[in-house]
């Protein structure tokens, strides 16, 4: 859509009070003689239109703001954006807000987008927008925790929650687990901060430190934390071996999927090799504190494991717009017996692979209800190296249950002492006398 300058529109005013003053004109003379003047008003006002042509042009922050513009114009998934008139709002927002320079264009853009109402939908300066996209390929410098808003019935609470901590991370150590509230970040607040500004806080140079303020239940903790680098290793495997009845024994192999990065199938695919090689006969695949990462991985992810069916449905407010299914062409392992373990860190992308794998009876699923993560995000980078995360479309399991705020329903529960480490996970199925064993015959039996 064009951008109309005000002196367009007094151009085309001025052109409608010539032609309505035409159309008085006509009425008072012949066929002939109207049509003379139909043509020559038509010149008159063509040439009152090119002399009030606008001499004033798009700047280049001005183009930088119509790019964010465009940009959810196509892609979000509310297409009454929040119950407004987009071209509207963009129209109003070149008159009136000031885009003198890169700082004021900014605000503009982030003042635009906060009409949505939408805490996913985002404006990304270009160093957060980079350290994103970071995340994403398998490195960060920070403290290892992945956090989201509160959800469910947590609603209510203020502050940021946590979702998960990378394994062995500074966070981690400290003891900081899934379902923490952060409530100040270096004595900063939380109560209004986006998820955005608090990862960008929560990153910094390696060895300088950061002080949280954490709630977790009803003990509130002050926790000093170094940053340190993060190398997000998405998958760890362990073959356990169990004893069975008489000389039998049984080998499972056990996968802890930490995160969805470019590596993760790759990853995967390799580990259960590994273990295939090592005779294992059934698997159990770890997604406790997964905090979800790259849709597209996830997906892949789900294949290895499926012969066939939907994984997931994409749906926007208008129904159901595309289905992600697999054939079987990239499936590895759909045969033995799968375990599924879950938790309230299970987030987002995980959730996808984890009702994908319920509802197509691939897995038995163990744990507790999941975060409840429904809504897909997409971010786009423009020109000038910022970027923008933007809530694209809702999921929908294969079964057609919307698990936004809700989340996933384990099939069973695990016992409260289940340990979240491989090398645990594996005493706890041999030791029958541990209080979290759990029997490795009947964990695969649906």
């Amino acid at each position: 859509m064009c951008y109309h300058s005000p002196n367009v529109l007094s151009s085309q005013r001025e052109a409608q009070n010539l032609i309505g003053w035409q159309e008085k004109f006509i009425q008072g003379f012949g066929t002939l003689f109207s049509c003379m003047v139909v043509s020559m008003m038509l010149i008159i006002s063509a040439s009152v239109a090119v002399s009030k042509a606008p001499t004033w042009a798009l700047t280049e922050d001005n183009r930088l703001f119509l790019e964010a513009w465009r940009t959810i114009d196509r892609a979000y998934i509310d297409k009454t954006f929040n119950g407004q008139s987009w071209f509207r709002y963009r129209e109003h927002a070149l008159r009136t807000e000031p885009m003198n320079n890169r700082e004021e264009t900014y605000m503009a853009i982030k003042k635009m987008l906060s009409t949505l109402n939408d805490p996913f939908t985002r404006f990304l300066e270009p160093e957060k927008f980079k350290s994103l996209r970071s995340g994403t390929q398998g490195a960060l410098i920070g403290v290892g925790l992945s956090i989201g808003y509160p959800t469910g019935i947590d609603v209510s609470s203020t502050g940021l929650v946590v979702i998960s901590a990378s394994p062995g991370g500074p966070a981690d150590k400290s003891g900081i687990n899934p379902g923490d509230f952060i409530l100040a970040i270096d004595d900063r607040g939380t109560e209004d901060m986006d998820i955005y500004e608090a990862s960008e806080l929560l990153q910094g140079t390696e060895g300088s430190t950061i002080s949280l303020d954490i709630r977790s239940g009803h003990e509130m903790k002050h926790i000093v934390l170094r940053r340190e680098k993060i190398t997000l290793n998405p998958v760890k495997s362990r073959l356990c071996e169990v004893n069975g009845r008489g000389s039998e024994s049984s080998r499972v192999g056990y996968i802890k999927l930490t995160s969805f990065n470019q590596n993760s199938s790759g990853a995967l695919r390799d580990a259960i090799a590994s273990l295939r090689g090592s005779g294992v006969q059934s698997f159990v695949l770890d997604l406790r504190d997964n905090s979800g990462g790259l849709f597209a991985e996830g997906i892949e992810t789900a294949k290895i494991w499926l012969d066939k069916g939907v994984i997931v449905y994409i749906c926007d407010n208008g129904g159901v717009r595309d289905i992600y299914e697999t054939d079987g062409s990239n499936s590895v392992a759909v045969s033995e017996p799968l375990v599924v373990l879950v938790n309230r860190g299970t987030a987002s992308a995980s959730e996808i692979l984890a009702g994908a794998l319920k509802d197509n009876r691939r897995a038995i699923l163990y744990g507790e209800p999941t975060f409840g993560k429904g809504k897909i995000q997409s971010v786009f980078e423009l020109s000038d190296g910022s970027g923008l995360a933007v809530t694209v479309a809702r999921y929908e399991t294969p079964a057609h249950i919307d698990i936004d705020k809700v989340g996933i329903i384990p099939d069973r529960p695990l016992p409260q002492s289940f340990p979240l480490d491989e090398d645990s996970f594996c005493s706890c199925l041999k030791d029958p006398a541990s209080a979290c064993n759990v029997n490795a015959a009947s964990l695969f039996s649906g």
